[in-house]
This record gives structure tokens, sequence and C-alpha cells, in this order.
């Protein structure tokens, strides 16, 4: 009687342990499905420009807490769509780095509005060396002819455009590579303004770039570097402009002019000795 009673209290507790298990693993499996979310993420490392399909996209699962604001969770809502900025493997496709919907891939996905990209050939020295490259930010400097000064001390060298953004140099516009290229032509982004004002500067001398900070936003407005400011002196003075011509001399004729004499009682003839008159009477 006691064993019969022992093996059934044995029996419920073990009924009473496996109830408890399959609830407690259905409840967290509830609670982990809930805290897990579907997000779209780079396959492959993806260039800027470069449009998106569904073999360079995956679903991984991801906390729900910690999904980035603008995430993906459709692979077909990306179909077309094109990158603005290199993604690398596994990051998160966000709506905030592609261009809008309807964009073509390419370089003119990645111009900002109210910019324009504009090419400048350049070489291992204007190019500063290969540093200049795509997400790095220059100033271009001018160097040219004062008109007017000599030919031979009118040269003058000025920044014409500060904190200009890179976008290609040559045909790569990837913005992870940290390696210098040493190119023959730069892509830079520039306003309309600016683009005329460069337009202008490579025809009129030769351009330099000058490499800066990122994180470097003054605007610094020099004068401009001449001959003689580089050896600490004073700038000549522009010629004066040349005098308007002397007025020919007036030639001022004299005139004389005649007085008649009062004219006296009785009879009077008038007498004329070349510029002498007078008056006889009688």
């Amino acid at each position: 009687m006691k064993n019969t009673r022992a093996i059934l209290m044995l029996l419920v507790a073990l009924i009473a342990g496996a109830a408890a298990v399959v609830s407690a693993s259905r409840w967290l499996l509830q609670q982990s499905s809930s805290s897990i979310r579907q997000v779209v993420v780079a396959a492959n490392d993806l260039d800027l420009g470069q449009p998106l399909n569904g073999s360079q996209l995956k679903l991984v699962s991801w906390p729900a807490a910690s999904v980035p604001p603008g995430a993906f969770e459709d692979l077909k809502a990306l179909d077309g769509r094109v990158v603005r900025t290199s993604l690398q493997r596994g990051e998160p496709i966000l709506d905030a780095k592609l261009a809008p919907i309807g964009t073509k891939g390419g370089l003119s996905a990645v111009i900002n509005d109210g910019k324009r990209a504009i090419t400048v050939r350049v070489n291992d020295v204007v190019g500063v060396a290969g540093f200049a490259l795509p997400g790095n930010y220059v100033d271009v400097i001018v160097n040219t002819n004062e008109e007017a000064r000599s030919t031979q001390n009118g040269n003058i060298s000025k920044i014409v455009l500060e904190k200009i953004l890179v976008l290609a140099v040559a045909q790569q516009v990837s913005r992870d590579d940290t390696q210098p290229k040493v190119v023959n032509a730069v892509t830079l982004e520039v306003t309309p303004d600016q683009a005329e004002k460069l337009d202008v500067a490579r025809s009129v001398g030769t351009l330099s770039l000058v490499l800066r900070n990122q994180m470097d936003v003054a605007d610094i407005n020099t004068g401009g570097a001449t001959k003689h400011t580089l050896l600490g002196r004073a700038d000549p003075p522009a010629p004066a402009p040349a005098a308007a011509p002397a007025a020919a001399p007036r030639t001022v004729v004299k005139t004389r002019t005649i007085v008649a004499a009062p004219a006296r009682p009785g009879n009077c003839v008038g007498v004329l000795a070349g510029v002498q008159g007078s008056l006889e009477c009688f």
C-alpha cells in the first residue's frame, strides 16, 4: 500500500514537472519571438551610387529594442534603390543612406541638392600626392597674373574656393580606401556659383588643391600671395593712368576799337589813315 502511494506521488510530480517545463518553454519562445525583428542588411560590401538587388541583400534577426530608425524588413522594398554612401557587409540598410526613389545609379545619385559636379585636371603635385580622396575636403588655389601689373612681377596665388567636397578621383568613388591614389582628374562637388569661378580660374591660371581637416569649417579670407609679399616687401603701386594730351594753345587776336572824336560845330570831314581816324572840321 505504501509503495503504491509513493509511486502515485512520483507520477504526479513527473507530470507536474513536465507541464511546467512545457509552459516555461512556450513562454520563453513567445518572449524571444516578440523581441526579435527581421532587418535587411548588406550581403557584401557596397559602393556609393550602386543600385541594389536581391543578391546584394539578406534578412537577419535583430533585437527589436536596438533596430536603427529607417531600417527595412522587406527585400522587395529595396529593389532598384541606390545607396548614397559606402556600406560594409552586415550593415543595416537605412533610408537615410539611400537616394530618393527613382534615382538612377552612378555618381549623379550622390550629388546633394543644389550642388553640381565638376572635374579638374591634376597631377601628383596638384592632387596633394594622391591624398585627396573621395569624401575629403580641399581648398582650391589659382596662380595667375594680375592685369594691372607687369608680366614679371604680377603673379599672384589666391585661395578662390574653400571646403570643397571631393566626390571622385578618376573613376573611383569609394570612400573607404585610405591609400593615396595618384590620378589625373578629380571631381569636386560645388554650387553653381563656385562652378563658374572654378571654370574661370582654370582658364586664367594653374590650379592647386589644398587638403584640409574634415572638422575644420572656418572660412579664411586671404589677400593672396605675390612675389613681393613672399620676400617681405610691399607690393609696388599700380602704374598711374596716362595723362590726357594737353589742349593745343589757342591764338588770341587782339582788336583795336576806333573811337570817333565828338562832333564839332560846322562842316566836318572824317579822315581815316590806316587804323587811325580823325575828324577835320572847318
